[in-house]
């Protein structure tokens, strides 16, 4: 699969974004950064198929696959971006179908290969995601270790982990 990128993601209900920035920011490399997304699900035969808009006429058209098992997984994915995410996501929803829509800000923090991402999502409340990116080749073995780490680090507990994505929980009514 030319041009895929992989990660090692959890994903963790957790009380709020505030409370668990304390523990995460002394891990970061700098200071949170604020985004905005909102994201468009579109129906996919292979994976899912997400249309990403930032609010400032940028976003990026993302498709990945994984499996919905809470815990460590690993993600496959390939990211492209477009100027044009409105007429984009009409023309996808057009063609595809709009499955459903994940508004939500988020607080991102590196640490050092990995992506600390604080959600509140609309509907749905506070979360962590953990984002271990692998290099080409390397083995996910490492990044599991590596976000199991950092979950102990933070604090977080197995229960709190979810299965799936957030558009799954919506469409759940809210449930893990």
């Amino acid at each position: 699969m030319t041009g895929a990128a992989r990660n090692v993601e959890i994903k963790a209900r957790i009380d709020s974004v505030e409370a668990l920035l304390a523990r995460a920011q002394p891990l970061a490399d700098g200071p949170p950064q604020p985004i905005r997304q909102d994201d468009s699900f579109f129906t996919c035969a292979h994976g899912r198929l997400k249309l990403r808009d930032f609010g400032d006429g940028r976003g990026e058209l993302i498709q990945y696959q994984r499996a919905d098992d809470a815990g460590p997984k690993t993600s496959t994915y390939v990211r492209s971006p477009t100027a044009a995410p409105d007429s984009l996501r009409e023309a996808l929803a057009r063609s595809l179908g709009l499955v459903g829509r994940v508004r939500k800000q988020r607080l991102l923090l590196l640490a050092g290969r990995t992506r600390i991402h604080l959600d509140r999502v609309e509907g749905l409340g506070d979360f962590l995601e953990l984002e271990v990116v692998l290099r080409d080749g390397e083995d996910e073995a490492a990044g599991l270790a590596e976000a199991q780490a950092l979950m102990q680090r933070l604090g977080i507990a197995p229960a709190q982990l979810v299965r799936g994505a957030y558009l799954d929980l919506l469409l759940a009514g809210g449930c893990s």
